[in-house]
């Protein structure tokens, strides 16, 4: 049985037989590889891909965001092939900003690209900064240390959303954050996809936080990649920290251990 089922729902986010090769066939890092996602009305999803170092996570993200092509296999988004004009932002783990802008500059500059008036983008820029809790620090330059990591990647999210709130890709942006702040930022990123009802396609090497934040989880093998297992997140779909003393939580949570163990033992 697919782990992707196609249903009569709108299909967000395509990838059909995917394969990538660095030397010409020889050798293959991804093969036949299929991934679906379909919209959920009034609700979006969160997806959480979970796998190996080096089975291509981030590359799938790259796919999606149109920063590459793979080898073989057709990437399509909402039912158009993903090119220059069809692709989404992307938020990576190391900070994104652009250093000599300003914040309000950073989170404006994908509607500057489109041919928006700068009083147009600036309203908007404006709403998704106070969204994002950087209202005060619009005019401040977008680096570290004149703000935090975790201010840097509320720059990154704000500037993905203005850019297309209908999907977001997000590669281990958590990652290089202390606990507090991590913590507070999975709320925000919460926050955001049920505002927006988005399209959140998140990598993630942290058990615990793929169970808090994903309505689905997704786990790659290697050697060559694709995915093999499938975990739905039954838990309510709001949420907040009491979730996480929830015994559903953690089953869920053993449930993901085991099944990553399983997998890195594919060959």
């Amino acid at each position: 049985m697919s782990l992707f089922p196609d249903t009569e729902l709108n299909n967000v986010v395509e990838l059909k037989g995917i394969g990538q090769s660095y030397d010409g066939g020889a050798n293959w890092i991804i093969k036949d590889l299929d991934f679906l996602i379909q919209d959920k009305p009034d609700q979006g999803q969160f997806i959480v891909i979970l796998g190996m170092s080096g089975c291509g996570k981030s590359t799938l993200l790259r796919y999606i965001a149109g920063l590459q092509q793979p080898t073989e296999g057709s990437v399509i988004l909402d039912g158009k092939p993903a090119d220059r004009n069809n692709r989404s932002s992307m938020v990576f783990q190391q900070y994104s900003s652009l250093p000599w802008m300003t914040v309000l500059e950073n989170v404006a500059l994908a509607l500057k690209y489109k041919g928006i008036s700068k009083s147009e983008r600036e309203q908007k820029a404006y709403e998704l900064i106070e969204l994002v809790g950087l209202k005060g620090h619009e005019w401040k330059y977008a680096q570290y240390p004149t703000l935090s990591g975790g201010q840097l990647q509320r720059v990154a999210i704000a500037r993905s959303i203005i850019a297309n709130p209908s999907i977001i890709l997000m590669d281990e942006p958590f990652g290089a954050l202390d606990i507090k702040t991590r913590l507070k930022m999975q709320e925000l990123l919460s926050d955001v996809w049920h505002k927006f009802q988005s399209t959140v396609i998140f990598v993630t090497h942290d058990i615990a936080e793929a169970v808090y934040l994903a309505d689905d989880i997704y786990i790659m093998k290697s050697a060559p990649s694709r995915f093999v297992r499938h975990i739905p997140v039954t838990l309510p779909l709001i949420r907040n920290l009491e979730t996480k003393r929830d015994p559903l939580y953690t089953q869920l949570v053993h449930q993901v251990e085991d099944a990553m163990m399983e997998v890195s033992e594919m060959g």
